[in-house]
Parts: structure tokens; sequence; C-alpha cells
């Protein structure tokens, strides 16, 4: 087995005995392992390096996001959980197929394995992961915002028994607030996404306890709903930025939450 460790230390040199192709096929197992120390260690490192300084060519690496795509199929859910993280890496890096957000627009709202950590497997973050790549693509040129602000809805909606616990909230939120400094978006655009979810906290059959996914959704908003008053960062040290029709997407927000607080 490769010593990932090692390459990590030798600030990530290719091994002169090693074939990259061979490497790759390697990484590209290791991010699906279901050992954390391996799936969330040196090996995670190596592919972001080597992906970000080109180290990977393009060939390499639109074939590793064609894999990815499909890794979200895959029965095993650190395989699946994975899979938009590279695909992240890959974007950013100026690799894009339309295909890639076909496979997220089918994943991300249908996954029922909403786990933030397990004690075994380590981190999953489907909501998490799922949402660094929607940002990733809302922010594409060549991807229509509304179809990833519709995506986040989706999500949102979509009914679990599961109450996010590893502030997977937050990150979704902070990526439809990303998604939100789009200049090309019409304040309609920016603010409409949100009827799906109005028409969700409407509905007569709430009930108590309170279904998870609606708490979930409270919870996203109202990060939201900050991040719109007080602009978001694109990056970690970064200043905000503004969103675009802040006042208007504020004032639906408004009405979205008070829709739960007067039931």
């Amino acid at each position: 087995m490769t010593d990932w460790n090692g390459i990590e230390a030798a600030d990530y040199a290719i091994p002169a005995d090693r074939d990259l192709e061979e490497l790759t096929g390697e990484l590209s197992r290791a991010l699906a392992d279901p050992d954390p120390g391996i799936r969330d260690g040196a090996a995670y490192s190596v592919l972001a390096t080597w992906i970000e300084r080109g180290v990977i060519d393009e060939p390499r690496r639109l074939a590793l996001g064609d894999e990815m795509a499909a890794r979200f199929d895959d029965p095993e859910i650190q395989a699946r959980t994975f899979a938009p993280l590279v695909l992240a890496m890959l974007v950013r890096k100026g690799d894009f197929r339309s295909e890639w957000v076909d496979a997220l627009a089918r994943w991300y709202p249908a996954e029922e394995d909403l786990r933030g950590h397990d004690e075994k497997l380590g981190w999953l973050h489907a909501v998490a992961h799922g949402a660094d790549l929607l940002d990733v693509f809302g922010r594409h040129a060549e991807v229509d915002p509304v179809r990833m602000l519709e995506l986040a809805a989706a999500r949102l909606t979509a009914p679990t028994a599961h109450v996010w616990d590893q502030l997977e909230d937050d990150r979704l939120a902070r990526a439809v607030a990303r998604i939100l400094t789009r200049a090309d978006l019409s304040e309609h655009e920016a603010t409409a996404w949100l009827d799906v979810v109005a028409a969700d906290f409407g509905a007569d059959d709430i009930g108590v306890p309170v279904p998870a996914h609606l708490s979930n959704c409270l919870r996203t908003l109202r990060m939201l709903y900050v991040l719109a008053d007080r602009g978001v960062r694109i990056a970690r040290d970064d200043e905000p930025q503004p969103l675009h029709h802040a006042p208007a997407l504020k004032a639906r927000l408004a009405e979205v939450l008070d829709r739960i607080v007067r039931r």
C-alpha cells in the first residue's frame, strides 16, 4: 500500500518508482474506503494537492470526475458522500462536465443516510459535502443558479427522520448564500425557490413532534437570513460579500419562517 503520509511529508512529490495513473486510481479508491483514517487522512490531502497543482493532468481529472459522478450510485455511504468533495476540487481547478451537475441533482435530495458522523465510518456529511459541491456549481458560469437553488429547496423539504447534528444546516445555508451573490439573478429568481419551502411549512399535517426535515429547514433558513443581512465570505479570509436582492430575500425568508411560528 502506498505511503501517503510519506508523500505528504515530501511536499507531495511523486515517488520515482510509481506510475501516476496507478497512484491516481489508488487515491480514488482510498476516497471510498470505509476506514476514515485512510479516506480522510493523507490520501485526501495528496489528491487535493495534486489536483490543485496540476500534477494530475486534465484527461485524468476528467476521468476521475466521471468516476466520482458514477459513485453517487455506490451502495456504500462513505463512497457516495466523499464523491462531491472530489468533484468540488475538480471544478475549482477548472474542470467541468454538465453530466456531473445532473449526477448531483439526482443524488442530493434523494440521499437517505444523513448522518454527520459515524463512530466506525467517521465523517459522512452527505448534506454538508453535497452543499459544498452545490456551492461550487451554483457559482459556475455554465450552471443555471436557479437550478441549484431549487436543488437546495428539494434537499430541505425531502422527508427524513434524522435531525442534522453536525452543522449541516450552516453548510447548506452558506452554499445557498454564495449562490445568491451572483449578479445575474433577478429578484424573482433569488426568492422564488422558497415557494416550495413555504408550501411545505404551510401543510396542514405538520403534526407533533415537528418533523425532522422541518427542523432542519428552519435552522438552515435562519442562518441564511443572517448571511443575507451580514454578507457571506466566499473563502475563509475574504471580506463578506453582499447577497444580491438581500432586502427582498430577507422579507421572503421572514414570511416563510413565520408560517411555522404561527402554527
